[in-house]
């Protein structure tokens, strides 16, 4: 049963955290990933760091749930290891998830007086004068 408290899904906090506390081991996985499908699953990922870049937990995430058959996502939360908390998406993220998912939510930190500090924002809402990909493509005729 998912326990939601400000429209933070925190059965899906639970599970990034617990990824994070149990599979990111050493500095090649850092971040654990959850996201909410919108039949309920929940599907999770970690980073691959590598110097040259590698991907952060959120876009292993869209892929890991490609491979499970999950296209459309509701909310999204990435969690850091060695007990770090939530920690937003960055800039590529954001953008990405916004491409894949325009309706997504991001599970973010909260601002003063907001109870456990967490709360549920859509992703439009985390990039200043949002370009939607999507919006400017080219129909292919």
């Amino acid at each position: 049963m998912t326990t939601r408290t400000n429209d933070v899904d925190h059965e899906l906090v639970r599970a990034a955290t617990e990824v994070a506390r149990t599979r990111c081991r050493g500095d090649n996985h850092t971040m654990a990933a959850a996201a909410r499908a919108r039949d309920g699953r929940i599907v999770t990922a970690v980073n691959a760091y590598h110097f040259t870049g590698g991907p952060c937990a959120e876009l292993v995430l869209i892929g890991a749930a490609a491979a499970q058959g999950v296209y459309e996502l509701e909310t999204v939360v990435a969690v850091g290891d060695r007990d770090r908390g939530v920690v937003p998406p960055c800039g590529r993220c954001r953008q990405a998830l916004l491409d894949y998912f325009p309706e997504l939510r991001i599970i973010v930190g909260g601002g003063e007086g907001e109870g456990d500090g967490l709360r549920a924002v859509p992703v439009a809402e985390l990039l200043p004068s949002t370009y939607v990909w999507a919006d400017h493509r080219l129909d292919a005729e």
